[in-house]
């Protein structure tokens, strides 16, 4: 790749995530449905990598990997653990990171939103509360007032198209009774009538929370745009490349139709959307066609496709019509030589995305460090750095230097 490849203000960037990366986010939903039993997720959180205390290193890390921004994300239950009472050490602490961002030369992408909220909103219902999206806004206006106007890009959702994908996965049964028991036994813990919570849902509750997550980013954006004006907002969808082999063409376009297009549509109105591309899948009149034989797979089981991110902008972007940011982008395995492999091909279709066209603000490689994946807990590696358990010191893997010479490269730096 060359200079000439990507825009002069391209964002180079990685992506983290407060509750898979700080840890102890002991105010959080997810948190409390760790917690319970029976429970989904197979591991707690517990300390994660130890984010919290090792910010700043850990920003040291992103800088001097050549890149020019880092994303990650504020946590509700930590700015607001109590509802109406708003913590000065985490303001301050957040506070303190967008300023250490700024002072290494990265751009701050905030998300508002990485689909933990606080224990007691998703006790009240969580985005089925009637009163969910002007509590969204309130804290949006908190945080923006603090350090709104050192933040390069706000996100207001991370995937809140999630749920409607996973019916697509053919997950087991047992996930689906085990996720309502989950719910089930949080409720019970914590007195009351419904538990709810943002990437643990019930297929009964999709219209409810797709509702209320759709007023809480209309009214969020409004609460953001209220302190900058300027301020580009938008939201992140997951999204695989979807592509229809002979005869799979209405197969694919259900699954666009019922998964991504409602949120594409409603980013008309934004300044941008965000793409999550981790996997290209391929459509018969049946459904999803097997990896072909000997293909390289990913921890889902689906084959390594460096063109799916072409892929999964272009769509993106003739649907919604407004710039993509592509927020997360990588590859579950532990075996690293595929990272590593992976990255140049990916970003060459992302260049060519650009030359048809696609107006692309940056790139953010999912993600600088193992961390806890949610369900699955600490079993995925998608990290571009190793994190030891019990130190949690960093160690960088071959594909980090790859990512770093890959920016140099087109950065010209």
């Amino acid at each position: 790749m060359t200079t000439t490849d990507f825009p002069k203000d391209f964002l180079w960037g990685v992506a983290t995530a407060g509750h898979q990366n700080e840890g102890d986010n002991v105010h959080s939903d997810t948190w409390f449905l760790e917690n319970v039993t029976p429970t989904i997720f197979q591991d707690r959180s517990g300390k994660a990598a130890n984010g919290w205390e090792r910010w700043e290193s850990d920003l040291d890390i992103v800088a001097a990997m050549n890149l020019n921004a880092y994303r990650f994300s504020v946590e509700w239950a930590r700015i607001e653990p109590t509802e109406g009472e708003f913590s000065e050490e985490a303001l301050a602490h957040y506070e303190a990171v967008v300023d250490g961002c700024i002072a290494r030369g990265l751009a701050p992408i905030v998300t508002f939103n990485h689909f933990t909220s606080p224990h007691w909103f998703a006790a009240r219902g969580a985005w089925l509360d009637e009163g969910a999206s002007e509590l969204f806004a309130r804290y949006c206006g908190v945080v923006m007032e603090r350090f709104g106007d050192r933040i390069a890009l706000a996100v207001t959702f991370n995937e809140p198209d999630l749920p409607e994908m996973l019916t697509w996965a053919g997950l087991p049964d047992f996930i689906v009774d085990l996720e309502r028991k989950t719910l089930e036994a949080a409720a019970i813990s914590a007195g009351v009538e419904r538990y709810r919570a943002g990437n643990v849902m019930l297929h009964e509750d999709f219209p409810g929370m797709r509702a209320g997550m759709t007023a809480a980013h209309v009214a969020g954006k409004a609460a953001i745009k209220a302190h900058r004006p300027d301020l580009r907002v938008g939201l992140s969808l997951a999204m695989c490349d979807d592509v229809a082999a002979p005869g799979g063409e209405a197969m694919r376009d259900r699954k666009r139709a019922e998964v991504y297009d409602y949120w594409l549509e409603l980013a008309r109105g934004d300044d941008f959307i965000g793409v999550q591309n981790y996997e290209r899948l391929h459509y018969g009149p049946d459904g999803v066609l097997p990896p072909d034989e000997g293909a390289v797979v990913n921890g889902m089981g689906t084959a390594v496709d460096a063109d799916s991110l072409r892929g999964a902008v272009e769509y993106a972007y003739e649907v919604s019509g407004v710039p993509v940011l592509v927020s997360e982008h990588g590859v579950s395995t532990p075996d690293d030589s595929i990272r590593a492999d992976f990255i140049a091909p990916s970003l060459e279709g992302l260049a060519k995305a650009i030359s048809n066209g696609v107006p692309v603000l940056g790139y953010c490689h999912w993600t600088l460090m193992d961390n806890f994946e949610w369900i699955f807990g600490y079993g995925p590696k998608l990290g571009l750095h190793e994190v030891d358990p019990d130190t949690f010191e960093r160690t960088a893997k071959p594909s980090a230097d790859v990512y770093a010479a890959l920016v140099a490269a087109a950065r010209g730096v």
